[in-house]
């Protein structure tokens, strides 16, 4: 009794009787509204045809009130790709070959309604293509292609050179590099390769992901390159690169930023003296490292320093001389106010921006070819932008800071008010 009620209020809203008893039987079955197969996809494809169908009407209308002679003929079946599954499209056709229909163009094989940002969206969680491919078919019933899922997130290869090669800022206070090592995948061998990530802050407080670099290593010469196309965007000049303990760096920078300084990030640096220290010490050793990097000033940091040596150099002679062999750029920060210490000290303020990346290559063995990689990671970091991309809290007294400390340097590079 109660389908035949709903059956009577459906009659205006579909006409034929058999369509109307299977979206009824279909609502009350609790199966997927939409998918292959689904009544639903039958109805939205009705509706497309005949939304095509109005289209074709007015065109002749136009036609004849211009003075033109043309009529419908016939039209052209082809399969159209939604959400709610494959559609079955009747595109109408005119004798002068003239009519452009807008809502499915003649030579579109997707409806516009969403299915690019959604597979972008799950390819931006990092989902395989393959990954995607299953959720369609499991959630819309729909049959996705993994060469159509490809072409989809291929989209954004413009996008992403635009990006990778856009103007930056003349001037950058803070600039953090790091890497992250990945595999690729290519005729059955892994090989290493690692992708280079330079994040900064600029004049104005702003954080901003700089560039990301593909290489087959994270080596000085690799970063070098990196530098110099900093410097082709624009980048006239950055007060202190904070960086890892990597070998050659260093003089990398000199040579492509001579006025730049830089500052080793103390909590790497602390990481790779101690791997080799004793569990039994390893608190201790910890303890009076701290010593040094809480220190008040550089004075006070080598008292700390010389009683360090005076206590374990005996013991852990390589520890100790790693420390002094790389001083002179592991207490740059201390030259500084409390709040730009802070910013500089480590590269963990860059940590937000490296925990997506590194959740995807965690997540994924393998990709196969630098291209994949960089889409998966531009989308997952546009996607999350929010947690990296942000103003530093209290800037304006930092920037006042650097004013007095370096004056026309940092002055001319301001915005003006």
């Amino acid at each position: 009794m109660k389908k035949k009620a709903v059956n009577e209020r459906l009659k205006g809203l579909i006409k034929d009787a058999d369509l109307r008893n299977r979206v009824i039987e279909h609502l009350y079955s609790g199966e997927p509204l939409f998918g292959e197969g689904s009544v639903f996809s039958e109805l939205l494809g009705n509706a497309i045809n005949q939304i095509l169908e109005g289209e074709i009407e007015h065109f002749l209308e136009t036609e004849r009130a211009k003075g033109k002679k043309n009529k419908r003929n016939g039209f052209t079946k082809k399969q159209v790709l939604s959400s709610s599954g494959k559609l079955l499209v009747h595109t109408p056709r005119d004798r002068n070959g003239d009519f452009e229909p807008e809502l499915i163009e003649k030579r579109q094989r997707e409806l516009a309604n969403g299915i690019d940002g959604l597979i972008l969206a799950l390819y931006a969680q990092g989902s395989s293509v393959e990954d995607i491919r299953r959720i369609f078919q499991r959630v819309y019933g729909v049959t996705v292609s993994d060469g159509k899922i490809s072409a989809i997130t291929d989209k954004i290869l413009p996008e992403i050179q635009a990006w990778r090669s856009r103007r930056l800022a003349s001037m950058y206070v803070v600039v953090y590099l790091d890497g992250v090592l990945f595999k690729v995948r290519q005729e059955g061998h892994y090989s290493n390769n690692a992708i280079l990530s330079v994040y900064g802050i600029d004049v104005e407080g702003n954080r901003d992901l700089l560039g990301l670099y593909t290489t087959e290593n994270e080596g000085a010469r690799s970063w070098a390159r990196v530098l110099e196309d900093l410097k082709d965007r624009g980048v006239e000049d950055v007060l202190i690169f904070c960086t890892d303990d990597l070998a050659g760096l260093s003089e990398a920078i000199s040579e492509v930023f001579p006025e730049s300084l830089v500052q080793k990030c103390i909590v790497h640096k602390v990481r790779s003296s101690t791997r080799f220290v004793d569990s039994k010490d390893m608190r201790p050793i910890r303890k009076d490292l701290r010593k040094i990097y809480t220190a008040p000033s550089r004075e006070s940091a080598r008292t700390s320093f010389e009683a360090f040596k005076v206590t374990w150099g005996n013991k852990y002679e390589r520890l100790v001389k790693s420390w002094e062999d790389d001083w002179d750029e592991l207490i740059v920060f201390l030259d500084y106010p409390k709040a730009l210490q802070r910013l500089i000290y480590t590269t963990n303020p860059v940590e937000a921006l490296h925990r997506i990346i590194r959740k995807l290559i965690k997540g994924k063995a393998a990709w196969v070819s630098k291209t994949a990689l960089i889409k998966q990671i531009y989308l997952s970091l546009m996607y999350n932008e929010k947690s990296w991309k942000r103003s530093v809290h209290g800037w304006k007294a930092i920037q006042r800071d650097l004013v007095k400390i370096y004056g026309y340097r940092v002055a001319k590079h301001l915005t003006e008010p």
